[in-house]
């Protein structure tokens, strides 16, 4: 089991995040915020994924003026991205997001900063530091960039935190991303010894699908394994749809969360002989709408195939042209190849009805 760092607790609307509270993933839209209907209707596909926060981009004082019609028609907490313009925060404020995400040292000066300050203690409003390792302080890199880009980091988060600290302000939750994975490691480890404020995780510009996926689940589950996060956002050049199905994928990996199917197959091998490569997608397909927390196991042989499929909740473990379904460490039957995957299925449902998930029972199709 990880043990999680003790941070302080931060109110997002009707979340905490922080303290013992689940980790949450977050997601960014992608669309132009001006555009109500589109940015609504990507956020409620996200919510529906499993996003449990969602932050948008305020470019512009337009964009700031439609924050209070999305807010209306979500039902997951709004964060407002702002950088360089205050007055931009201020709105967003007026309009009723959930939390802004700015840093204080390029919002202006001390005035503008007491300005947003106060109006987020008004509004019970927490703001969210986010420090990346493209962006930071040239006076900072000039002192301490011989020393590491992590420690820079960290110097920033320092200093934006002291201004907000001396206004008394303490609602905070910060960030360190980057897009090298090590540096971004070292930056939040750094960090994690200093100060005990929430923070939120991502490897910032991580790529494509593919290679985006793989490098976020190495830096972030590398910092959750440490006990380090309280949320996270994984950044793909994709639909931010699959954000959520990684962000998700990484917490259930560690033990961390639990939302919908464990999926568990093996990578074949010359003693497989049934096309498990093929049955395992068909069988992932048909379960990827499946809110409930069970574990399914889709095995090729019985090198370890029994074993694995005594321990999910419903397993297969393939044999000669046929295959054997287990409940737990149970055999309740033996079907041939072309029947396997139905049978499979079958018990799916049946272990999801007897649970309580009648919903998630009715969604699968043979």
């Amino acid at each position: 089991m990880i043990q999680r760092r003790k941070t302080r607790e931060v109110k997002i609307e009707k979340l905490t995040i922080g303290g013992k509270n689940p980790i949450l993933v977050q997601s960014m839209t992608t669309t132009k915020t001006t555009d109500i209907k589109a940015t609504v209707k990507q956020i409620l596909e996200l919510s529906k994924a499993g996003c449990e926060i969602i932050r948008v981009a305020v470019p512009t004082m337009e964009a700031a003026f439609s924050l209070g019609a999305i807010k209306r028609q979500i039902h997951i907490p709004l964060i407002a991205d702002i950088h360089f313009q205050y007055q931009f925060a201020l709105e967003a404020i007026k309009q009723g997001v959930d939390k802004v995400r700015i840093n204080p040292g390029n919002i202006g000066g001390a005035d503008k900063i007491k300005a947003v300050v106060r109006a987020c203690k008004e509004k019970n409003i927490p703001i969210r530091i986010g420090i990346n390792m493209g962006s930071l302080e040239k006076d900072l890199l000039a002192e301490y960039g011989n020393r590491g880009i992590p420690l820079v980091m960290v110097k920033s988060a320092e200093r934006n935190i002291k201004l907000l600290e001396e206004l008394d302000f303490f609602d905070i939750v910060v960030s360190l991303k980057g897009s090298n994975v090590l540096t971004t490691i070292e930056a939040y480890e750094l960090f994690a010894k200093y100060f005990d404020y929430p923070v939120h995780l991502g490897i910032t510009e991580a790529g494509t699908l593919w290679g985006g996926s793989i490098k976020s689940a190495v830096g972030i589950g590398s910092i959750l394994s440490r006990g380090i996060g309280d949320t996270i956002r994984v950044s793909l050049s994709a639909d931010p749809v699959e954000e959520v199905k990684v962000g998700w994928q990484i917490l259930k990996s560690l033990g961390l969360r639990q939302k919908g199917i464990n999926f568990i197959s093996c990578p074949t091998c010359g003693r497989t002989e049934i096309d498990l490569i093929g049955l395992a997608n068909r069988v992932e397909k048909a379960l990827k709408d499946i809110e409930a927390p069970i574990t399914v196991a889709v095995m090729g042989c019985v090198v370890n195939g029994p074993g694995e499929a005594s321990f999910a909740d419903v397993g297969l473990c393939g044999g000669k042209k046929q295959a054997a379904i287990f409940r737990k460490d149970k055999v309740v039957a033996t079907v041939g190849e072309e029947k396997a995957y139905r049978r499979f299925l079958e018990e799916v449902r049946k272990l999801l009805i007897e649970k309580g998930y009648r919903k998630d029972a009715e969604k699968i199709k043979y």
